[in-house]
């Protein structure tokens, strides 16, 4: 994959090992072999011996068959699963990938408990206004296919989060390349990649701009061609001068206007739940269609 320069414009900157347990009843001192007869002669005991080693190993071959063709199958199902993902974004309803609501139980701060109500969806679109410019060009690896959003208020109407769904044109490896970009060099972290929020007019939401952006989070899925981002902000439009990345916000140490008013929360249970969502999707297309 290509790099490509992310350095800040000064004109616009500003962000199983599996344990097999003894039987249930086995008891240590009631299960033992006792002699039954004479004893084996040498020879005898030899050609026993012979025999089952002789089925334990074929038995070892065709276990060993038996999980080469398990991983295979499974290797196939994961690459049926993202090609089919890639499809998703015409052929779900709105209303299960943005439901109409969002239970967060234990998303808040402290582990409290959240709820959050759809506003608005954005109708599908391009990406040509949905990023900051360094994160268009981030992501412009990954294409774009298809852009879903919509926007969310917690239930006292004090935030406002939008979700949104990037469906891209790359291939597993282009997805994971582009993940460990962002993760390895922190760009889901800086203030000058951020994603724009989805104003719904005559909604909370109606002021919900660039400037109004206090946290955010990311997350370049590599089980399917998606990007899963969301940003919050307060809803009575009052402008952050420091947007906050949602991991940092959610330290309990932090000490920001985003952090103090939970909303790297918002942002990070809001995306969470449409993620699982969209996961649950993919499964029950992939199982209907093979």
């Amino acid at each position: 994959m290509a790099t490509v320069d992310l350095t800040p414009n000064p004109d616009t900157a500003g962000r199983p090992f599996v344990r097999f347990a003894r039987p249930e009843h086995y008891d240590d001192s009631t299960t033992r072999l006792r002699p039954i007869g004479t004893r084996l002669r040498p020879r005898a005991a030899a050609a026993a011996a012979c025999l089952v080693l002789g089925l334990g190993l074929i038995g070892g071959a065709a276990t060993g068959t038996l999980l080469t063709v398990d991983d295979g199958d499974a290797a196939v199902s994961a690459q049926s699963a993202y090609r089919d993902a890639a499809e998703l974004w015409h052929a779900i309803p709105v209303d299960q990938l943005f439901p109409r609501t969002l239970n967060g139980e234990g998303a808040g701060p402290g582990g409290a408990d959240r709820t959050w109500t759809r506003i608005g969806v954005a109708p599908d679109s391009d990406c040509k206004d949905a990023f900051d410019p360094l994160l268009k060009k981030a992501l412009r690896p990954a294409g774009c296919l298809r852009l879903l959003r919509a926007t969310y208020t917690d239930a006292t109407r004090s935030s406002v989060t939008t979700v949104g769904l990037l469906f891209t044109g790359a291939d597993a490896e282009t997805a994971k390349s582009l993940r460990t970009r962002f993760t390895e060099e922190g760009l889901d972290r800086r203030t000058d990649l951020l994603p724009r929020p989805y104003a719904v007019p005559g909604t909370d939401a109606a002021h919900f701009g660039d400037a109004q952006r206090a946290s955010w989070t990311l997350n370049v899925l590599t089980d399917a061609p998606v990007v899963v981002y969301a940003v919050s902000g307060f809803a009575d439009g009052r402008t952050v001068a420091d947007p906050q990345p949602a991991a940092e916000a959610m330290k309990t140490d932090a000490t920001t206007a985003p952090a103090q008013a939970g909303l790297g929360h918002e942002a990070q249970g809001v995306a969470d739940r449409v993620e699982r969502g969209l996961r649950k999707a993919v499964q029950k297309s992939t199982e209907q269609t093979s």
